[in-house]
């Protein structure tokens, strides 16, 4: 077999779900929802199939692809490899664990759609296109098609919340648009900037161009450009104060949206710190290494004391995923191997704990049409499996030792000890409060005085086990054997580290 043209495979093959959906009737809601998960199979087993290509200790760079595409001709001075657009797909250590994130935490989505109610032919159509865009995300290996799959990701998940969200959707749907929008408008300017003025989008080669000194960039133009990248992928990761459309994203998308919304779309945002911020600008993002530690900090906190006040469970684990996120720019800001790898982990841990938590209240919902803390109050007595999983989650969540979250926040923060220590000791009252905020919570759900009778209640059963048991497996796994992520990152910490002097 070609080898380059597994990536391709990987990232189009739910093109071939769509089409046999668009030939299958409506009204065929078990046939739909079989293929739909079916299609995100093999997205799922070719990533799986890279994993272990990169475990027999073979080269990545064996799936590389390149394919001339456009080629911007007539330019005065500029040679057949400069102004040219190619169709490049790649993946490294580190763009392999986000596919292999990406695949799982899709195909557990495409199972949590069962509770989707009506219209599953377009739901299904619209949910395998966002997995194509999400796949080409991660493995565009030029800043053109970054963008345009990155766009991608923007179409589908506006309609699927829009369409199948709950009471408010349409202005979630719209708020989701608007300031992802915003955001893309402002990458796209950073891009066409850089493509002016190097002759290329080539991450791997504006990462070169970008030590050399005889490159028309000014320091002042290249600090420019990554503020604009951090406030691009801000928005998305989302940094406060760029934070509020994903408040209500959080609260009134369908559970299997928000799995993929939380799980994956938001770390798209940190994928884009770190590849492009941190790997085409490394001096300048050590500028602002102390602005970043302290926008963690206040992501951290602010995420953290707000969880603390909410009444309804969406908006706890909402105002939670803003305060992890703080972790990964707290990482980043570090700028040593602990810290960016304790960076990196939150990325993979948290997208594995959303997904879980999110699922679990979408599972509660289902059955009680509530997500508020005091209607949910005893629930441990109707749901004991289910309330024994969401004990689970929030224990990775608040960073229990043997799970993973534990490992990405203490690397996290030995790095930033390391060169900023007050920053650092400030941000541990967020791991306090974290600790505080989700057992108030779960506790009060699982244990909590009961407003209702439970009795009736059904607990999770069938498909609905699948990806709790899956998604717990894999946060023990890498609390327990975090060398199954860390292993397959060093050679991008040591060019991330290189790039930075270290």
């Amino acid at each position: 077999m070609n080898l380059s043209a597994v990536l391709s495979i990987l990232v189009f093959s739910p093109l071939l779900g769509i089409a046999v959906l668009a030939f299958m009737p409506k009204e065929q809601e078990k046939s739909i929802k079989t293929v739909g998960f079916l299609a995100t199979l093999p997205p799922l087993i070719t990533a799986v199939g890279l994993y272990l290509h990169y475990l027999a200790g073979k080269s990545l760079a064996d799936f590389d692809v390149v394919v001339d595409w456009i080629q911007f001709g007539g330019l005065q001075g500029a040679d057949a490899g400069f102004f040219a657009v190619n169709y490049e797909l790649a993946v490294s250590g580190f763009t392999m664990l986000l596919v292999v994130l990406t695949t799982v935490v899709a195909t557990l989505a495409s199972i949590a759609s069962i509770y989707i109610k009506k219209e599953w032919k377009g739901y299904f159509m619209l949910f395998l296109l966002l997995e194509i865009g999400m796949l080409g995300v991660f493995t565009a290996e030029n800043l053109i098609l970054f963008f345009i799959f990155f766009e991608i990701t923007l179409i589908p998940t506006f309609f699927l919340i829009g369409k199948w969200g709950y009471f408010e959707k349409e202005k979630a749907a719209y708020s989701f648009l608007i300031y992802n929008g915003l955001g893309s408008a402002v990458l796209l300017i950073v891009i066409m900037i850089l493509f002016g003025k190097t002759g290329t989008t080539n991450i791997e080669m504006l990462t070169q161009m970008m030590s050399d000194p005889n490159l028309p960039i000014s320091e002042d133009l290249k600090l420019g450009l990554l503020i604009a990248l951090i406030i691009a992928f801000g928005v998305k990761l989302p940094i406060f104060p760029l934070h509020s459309w994903m408040l209500k994203v959080h609260v009134q998308a369908p559970p299997a949206v928000v799995m993929i919304h939380s799980g994956i779309l938001l770390k798209i945002g940190a994928y884009g710190l770190i590849r492009f911020g941190m790997g085409i600008f490394p001096e300048q993002f050590e500028t602002l290494a102390v602005i970043l530690a302290v926008l963690g900090v206040i992501n951290l906190l602010y995420g953290a004391f707000l969880a603390f006040i909410q009444s309804d469970f969406k908006m706890v684990l909402a105002y939670s995923s803003i305060s992890h996120m703080g972790i990964v720019l707290i990482g980043l800001a570090a700028m040593n191997e602990a810290g960016i790898q304790g960076a990196i982990f939150q990325v993979v841990s948290h997208g594995l704990i959303s997904a879980l938590l999110f699922f679990l209240v979408g599972a509660f919902y289902e059955r009680t049409d509530t997500s508020l803390l005091e209607n949910l109050g005893g629930m441990a007595k109707g749901m004991p499996i289910a309330s024994g999983f969401l004990l689970a989650g929030a224990m990775a969540s608040l960073g229990l030792p043997g799970m993973s979250g534990f490992v990405s926040e203490f690397m996290a923060f030995l790095g930033l000890f390391e060169e900023m220590p007050w920053i650092a000791a400030i941000g541990t009252i967020g791991i306090i409060m974290t600790a505080v905020y989700l057992l108030r919570a779960v506790l009060g759900i699982t244990y909590g005085k009961s407003h209702r009778d439970f009795a009736g209640v059904l607990d999770l059963r069938g498909v609905e086990l699948v990806p709790v048991v899956v998604l717990v497996g894999l946060i023990v796994l890498i609390g327990v054997l975090p060398s199954v992520l860390g292993s397959p990152l060093q050679a991008t910490l040591e060019t991330i580290m290189l790039g930075i002097g270290g």
